[in-house]
């Protein structure tokens, strides 16, 4: 471990398919108590970079650093080891699972019966609701429930909640609040910041401006595959990040464009 290194850096990350280029040298650093909002509009390569972090696909070309070491990942189960987790959009849980076997799904708690040893139903209940209560989901009392019952809201805080309880350093959440009311997603946003304040690292991947300011340290925009711009808190105002985003110069464009029509269809017309 190299002291004052950040959690995990990336260094010039690329990943080309059969040609193009999906990601042109990405490099972040990613920092323990931070949140690191990755933004972009669909296309932008979020969703490659979140497979490399995560250990689906390696990089084509640039390192990988955790805690000033690099490292390869081969699978998903690798980023694991080295603290990373993945929460995808619909929190990456089982809907016809009991939230306590879901909780624990591939690391189940078993109690001995005679000579064999089965699932600690009781046990993982109680750890699942424990855990999802100290990030404030109050309304889910019962380890047994479905997790196909749970709101969108409940699911992301089960999966967050099952991160930090297997001792994640670096939570990666996929667009978390896409696919929820605003209630659900404050109520997420606030989970962000309980993740920042345990010191998790955390990569905060959405292409929404207002929620990522809300709770961002730091941030990238991502456009056709490269960084854009990459910023702290305070050093862009909100329009500033949404134009650029947009497409900034393409939309000032097509405004004069514009412009320029409807002035020559005014002196048509005179």
């Amino acid at each position: 471990m190299t002291v004052g290194a950040p959690l995990l850096r990336l260094t010039n990350v690329s990943k080309t398919y059969v040609g193009t280029n999906a990601l042109l040298n990405i490099s972040l650093d990613v920092e323990a108590g931070k949140v690191l909002c990755l933004l972009g509009d669909n296309g932008a390569g979020k969703s490659t970079l979140i497979k490399i972090l995560s250990g689906v696909h390696a990089p084509t070309a640039g390192t990988i650093e955790v805690n000033g070491e690099p490292v390869r990942f081969s699978s998903p189960r690798d980023a694991s080891a080295y603290g990373i987790a993945t929460v995808h959009q619909f929190g990456g849980t089982f809907p016809l699972m009991s939230v306590g076997r879901s909780f624990f799904v591939g690391a189940e708690p078993t109690k001995r019966w005679g000579p064999l040893r089965r699932f600690d139903k009781k046990l993982a209940s109680e750890i699942a609701i424990r855990e999802m209560q100290s990030l404030g989901i109050t309304g889910v009392t019962d380890g047994r429930r479905l997790v196909g019952s749970l709101s969108g809201g409940e699911r992301q805080a089960l999966a967050i909640a099952r991160g930090v309880y297997f001792g994640a350093s670096v939570l990666i959440l996929d667009e978390p609040t896409a696919a929820l009311g605003v209630k659900e997603a404050t109520h997420v946003l606030r989970i962000i910041m309980q993740a920042r304040q345990k010191g998790i690292a955390v990569v905060f991947v959405t292409h929404n401006v207002l929620h990522a300011i809300s709770v961002g340290d730091h941030f990238a925009v991502l456009i056709r595959g490269e960084k854009a711009d990459d910023f702290r808190k305070g050093e862009r105002t909100r329009e500033q990040v949404t134009d650029l985003m947009a497409g900034g110069e393409a939309m000032a464009a097509l405004e004069a464009e514009l412009a320029e029509m409807q002035a020559q269809a005014h002196h048509d017309t005179t």
